[in-house]
């Protein structure tokens, strides 16, 4: 099967690391891949990538504009160029900006093609007013609509109205995590525990009141420290507050690890205390290495993940008294945590491994192609 797959940059990022196992997947089965990141400013691909998917990057024939509607204008030529010179079974596109322009680039050229919104539409911010009118203008014409999370489905349906077929499909489990192991009891240098979470420091991961929360419940647990990894705009502010309380010996902020997989590894426990989320990797990776985690159940995708707190601590949204009390549980009690992690690598490692994933990956694809629009010179152009 020849795949197109459109991406917009291929940095560090959630979207883009779940792009590059599928990728690889398909090429690694014998499909012919080509991954087309549209991101005029090019880059690099900062995950690996299968030997036998084509790598192509949108900047290399648009050339150099600093005008941002001659930019729009290429991208759609250039698209709709190697939609006809490639002639895909399948176009994929990730991203709300990539499958509007997709829609638009490909529409009358008989290319079947799914669309994948890779956050919460109801609550995202990313996406403007411009860009919500256009998505609902386009997305009726795609094949196939996918979400993340069962939670997403009904808002979305009454955001956009007349979509063909909307379905779930999960992020996968990259391979390589799947043969990780975490040693039983896993501590920190020096014997202490170790506390930690993950993400962007920008407000909607609330990492402020975690530190809260653990400042209250730190001269209980003495032997414990925190550890927020990641980069953002709210460094400063964290690293203050984390000085005010007076435990800057206690948590850190270390910036952004390019071995993620290896710190989670080094944790006791994993706390996830985001507002909103659309699926998060971060916590997917937690569980699968065997970490007991404390979540938020935001919106959307922590309940769905963790069986609707089965195999996590699942506390309401936004909650720092419950945050306070189920840290207490997981801090205190080390049968509690063995159980946990133990559950959450079992059942994240079954529902979400790659196998399962490409499953319906394919089920979508043949879904695509039987609903295959009118092919050239029989539909609009």
């Amino acid at each position: 099967m020849k795949i197109l797959f459109l991406v917009s940059s291929l940095n560090a990022g959630g979207a883009e690391r779940v792009a590059c196992t599928l990728a690889s997947a398909w090429a690694e089965r014998g499909d012919e891949v080509t991954l087309l990141a549209t991101y005029p400013g090019k880059g690099q691909c900062f995950y690996p990538l299968a030997a036998g998917v084509d790598l192509q990057w949108m900047a290399d024939r648009i050339g150099a504009t600093r005008n941002p509607l001659m930019v729009t204008l290429r991208k759609l030529r250039a698209l709709r160029e190697q939609v006809r010179r490639q002639r895909p079974d399948v176009v994929i596109s990730f991203l709300t900006n990539v499958n509007v322009m997709a829609l638009i680039a490909t529409r009358g050229l008989g290319a079947p093609i799914i669309v994948c919104e890779r956050s919460n539409p109801a609550f995202s911010t990313s996406s403007g007013g411009v860009l919500k009118a256009l998505r609902r203008w386009t997305y009726p014409w795609a094949q196939v609509v996918t979400v993340q999370t069962e939670a997403s489905v009904e808002p979305f349906r009454r955001m956009v109205p007349g979509i063909r077929a909307l379905r779930v499909v999960p992020n996968p489990l990259p391979p390589a995590l799947m043969d990780a192991a975490r040693p039983a009891g896993a501590r920190a240098a020096g014997g202490r525990r170790s506390l930690m979470a993950m993400g962007r420091l920008v407000p909607a991961k609330q990492f402020s009141l975690l530190i809260r929360a653990f400042a209250r419940l730190a001269p209980g647990h003495a032997e414990w420290d925190l550890t927020i990894w990641g980069d953002g705009p709210q460094r400063e502010a964290l690293v203050r507050q984390a000085a005010e309380a007076g435990l800057t010996d206690r948590i850190s902020l270390p910036g952004r690890s390019d071995a993620p997989w290896e710190e989670l590894g080094r944790a006791d426990a994993f706390a996830l205390t985001s507002a909103v989320e659309g699926f998060p990797n971060v916590l997917l990776e937690a569980m699968a290495l065997g970490l007991p985690c404390i979540v938020f159940d935001c919106p959307s995708g922590p309940a769905e993940m963790t069986r609707g707190g089965e195999d996590a601590l699942l506390i309401p949204a936004g909650d720092e008294q419950a945050l306070v009390e189920g840290l207490e549980r997981l801090l205190a009690d080390e049968m509690l945590r063995a159980r946990l992690g133990a559950q959450a690598a079992q059942s994240v490692r079954r529902r979400y491994a790659l196998p399962a994933v490409l499953a319906q990956w394919d089920d979508l694809m043949a879904l695509a192609r039987a609903a295959r629009p009118a092919a050239p010179g029989q539909g609009d152009s």
